[in-house]
């Protein structure tokens, strides 16, 4: 499903963010990224959605080499990639609903199938009765259940999450991590970057460990 062959990133000849980078997730793994900061977990999840391309090497995500797609391609292949960031990027002058179904409306899906998708996913992450509020009326735990909606939305096969639950307290961080691991069983994809030793030690799960930009554990 994503696969690295000797990826490097460097931004200067000074500042090398990875170094040869290879790694393989099977469809439907739930992988934890680890490792200290600035070890390079942002720098690879980029490179994964094609925010960012590889200084040297081959990226292939569901069999696409990535860093080979046109740029007027690349909003198709984010179609398949959800993502959730740590400060949520919602925009706080649309309700929940509109944050969410604001993807389906960019693909052009029509009105009723948008307000059908947008209602299920948010009774999904059990904020259907915030569909009309807007983000500044919501918790931290609510504004990333909103995050999380949005990029399920479009029923991606996989799912990156940068440190979602940096900001959250413990039992709102094992909260979202129960939500991924439901979404991970209908057969997504699941990467999620963090730091959190005690969450990766609670979950159980397969864990790659970078530091440096190098692959430490796999």
């Amino acid at each position: 499903m994503i696969q690295t062959f000797h990826v490097y990133k460097h931004y200067s000849q000074e500042s090398v963010a990875l170094s040869d980078m290879t790694l393989n997730i099977d469809k439907g793994e739930f992988v934890f990224l680890t490792g200290p900061s600035g070890a390079g977990k942002t720098t690879l999840l980029k490179l994964i959605f094609r925010e960012e391309r590889p200084s040297q090497g081959q990226i292939l995500v569901n069999g696409r080499n990535v860093s080979a797609i046109p740029e007027a391609k690349i909003p198709f292949l984010r179609r398949s990639i959800g993502v959730v960031f740590q400060d949520f990027k919602l925009l706080m002058q649309k309700t929940v609903f509109e944050n969410v179904a604001l993807v389906l409306k960019v693909m052009g899906v029509h009105k009723s199938e948008r307000k059908r998708r947008g209602y299920q996913i948010l009774k999904q992450v059990g904020l259907q009765h915030k569909i009309h509020s807007y983000p500044m009326q919501l918790s931290g735990g609510e504004q990333q259940r909103v995050a999380i909606a949005r990029a399920l939305v479009n029923e991606p096969i996989i799912l990156l999450a940068d440190e979602p639950t940096g900001n959250l307290d413990p039992a709102l961080a094992f909260e979202i991590m129960s939500l991924f691991q439901e979404i991970n069983a209908r057969g997504t994809t699941v990467l999620v970057a963090t730091h959190d030793r005690e969450l990766i030690t609670h979950m159980e799960k397969r864990v790659i460990y970078l530091k440096g930009g190098r692959l430490v554990k796999s």
